[in-house]
């Protein structure tokens, strides 16, 4: 079946998680991505992981989470016969996408106006921490720095501790999902008109993005946001929307619903003096102890029956492995597999998109370093002797599968 994106060809030269996870959702979309790494090492993400463990033979997990469905040339970027060879690839390619910091790639002949020379309808699409210009250019833009800088950090966490970054790279995350969109609506722009353009995505900026709704309460009402004490899941709500606990030791998050519906579901009608917004609000962790030394009397699952048949917007709280055997994501299928060379059967989350006409699809598992520069050399007219020139010269990588 045609894919989406089948035509399309990115040249990948970001690394770490950002752009990586953008080059993967639209290879998912099947863009032909043509990973661009540094001969040698690679990718960065090679280089680090989770728990002091690897996968398989020494393979990644942050790696093999965002590199699927691409092909992987390793080269020497500083050689001029290596930009001669890129810029010859540039010709025929719809996107650039790089996310080292401002100016790195200017420097090495790889900016958005060298590629516009050799083709003036090419989609550049530039990632950074802060932006290309101002104060903090030269900072280091990673995920826990701007959940920090843009506000998420400090209103996460119990009031009687530090603020608490979140358990996952999302400034990263949101940072792809802005680059995909951009990419998207650039690629459109072009069918229309043939004009390629420069993208710019910063973490900060989409950090704060989808921190509007904070924003703008606290620039219009105001108020300063204060960390509850309690499992409050949010410091601008009021109680009971937070985590609770139950008599077996596990938990349940409680969002919106009447409060005398679950007071009347916890057979607690003492907490009725509580039942009014702004004593809800005032009042939250006193009510989030009262209503979780109610929980505490019933099993999750007994709990969860009893809520859910009153239209209490509730859930189980899992870790991760839980979380994977949930029976609504074994249904959607949310857990797929792939088989990598050096890290056996991987299991990875799959796409969460479907599409009744072209439907997004796992078709390659992350690369080796280079595994395919021969053959996309190849497919640009170099001969087996200049492919194997540029091996001899130290200007490719070539790990093998």
């Amino acid at each position: 079946m045609d894919k989406a994106l089948d035509g399309i060809t990115i040249l990948d030269f970001s690394h770490l998680l950002q752009g990586p996870f953008a080059t993967q959702l639209l290879g998912d979309l099947g863009a032909n991505v043509i990973k661009i790494e540094r001969a040698g090492p690679g990718d960065l993400f090679r280089s680090m992981t989770f728990f002091a463990k690897w996968v398989g033979d020494g393979e990644s997990p942050n790696f093999l989470a965002w590199n699927r469905n691409k092909r992987s040339i390793a080269l020497n970027l500083k050689s001029a016969e290596v930009r001669r060879i890129v810029m010859k690839m540039a010709e025929t390619a719809d996107v650039v996408v790089q996310n080292f910091r401002p100016g790195v790639m200017a420097k090495l002949g790889y900016g958005y106006e060298d590629f516009r020379a050799v083709n003036p309808g090419i989609v550049y699409c530039s990632g950074s921490g802060y932006g290309e210009d101002g104060p903090y250019v030269d900072r280091p833009g990673q995920d826990m720095l701007i959940q920090g800088l843009a506000g998420l950090a400090s209103n996460t966490g119990r009031g009687d501790g530090p603020p608490i970054p979140a358990g996952a790279g999302l400034a990263d995350q949101i940072g792809a999902m802005n680059m995909v969109y951009g990419i998207l609506a650039a690629l459109l722009y072009r069918s229309r008109t043939g004009k390629g353009q420069k993208i710019e995505v910063n973490l900060l900026a989409g950090m704060m993005a989808h921190l509007n709704q904070e924003y703008v309460a606290v620039l219009n009402l105001g108020q300063d946001f204060v960390r509850p004490n309690s499992g409050i899941g949010h410091p601008g709500i009021q109680a009971p929307f937070g985590i609770y606990e139950t008599r077996d030791g596990q938990f349940v998050s409680i969002a919106m619903s009447p409060f005398k519906v679950l007071y009347d579901v916890l057979q607690a009608p003492h907490l009725a003096e509580y039942d009014d917004l702004t004593v809800l609000y005032d009042k939250r962790d006193e009510v989030w102890e009262k209503v979780n030394a109610e929980t505490r009397r019933f099993d999750r699952d007994d709990l969860l029956a009893r809520l859910l048949a009153v239209d209490v917007w509730c859930a189980q709280v899992n870790d991760i492995r839980t979380a994977a055997e949930d029976p609504q994501v074994r249904h959607m299928g949310m857990i797929g597999e792939y088989d990598h060379p050096r890290g056996g059967r991987v299991k990875v989350v799959a796409p969460a998109i479907r599409m009744s006409e072209t439907p997004p699809e796992i078709r390659r598992p992350a690369p080796m370093i280079g595994q395919h520069g021969r053959e996309i050399l190849a497919e640009y007219g170099l001969s087996a002797d200049e492919i194997a020139a540029l091996e001899a010269a130290g200007d490719m990588t070539v790990q093998e599968a």
